[in-house]
């Protein structure tokens, strides 16, 4: 069954999956970081705001936008991630996380 989603959704969705793939362009020590630091901010945006209020929701994403480009700039190695950041992460551990902690490596290639 698919849901159809409207137009702000996705909108949404596409700005939360470009962030996704701007951390993981990012230098592997810094990844985890950067990855942690969308997750908090796209929740924490989220829980903030009502999902009628379309007029905020447009800003931001606007908002979001020019920030995430310049995050994309291949300059920015690093980003700040607070102890809030960090504790709420490891109270919602990202699903790949869980699955590579879950299922031991056991040296096989597929």
């Amino acid at each position: 069954m698919s849901l159809r989603r409207s137009g702000l959704q996705k909108d949404v969705l596409s700005l939360y999956r470009r962030a996704l793939r701007m951390a993981n362009s990012k230098p592997l020590a810094a990844q985890p970081k950067f990855r942690l630091f969308v997750r908090y901010t796209f929740k924490t945006e989220a829980a903030s705001i009502s999902p009628r209020d379309i007029a905020t929701i447009e800003h931001r994403l606007r908002r979001g936008r020019r920030q995430l480009e310049m995050y994309e700039d291949p300059k920015v190695r690093d980003c700040f991630v607070s102890s809030e950041m960090v504790q709420w992460g490891a109270q919602n551990p990202y699903r790949r996380e869980m699955n590579q902690a879950a299922t031991p490596d056991t040296g096989r290639t597929t």
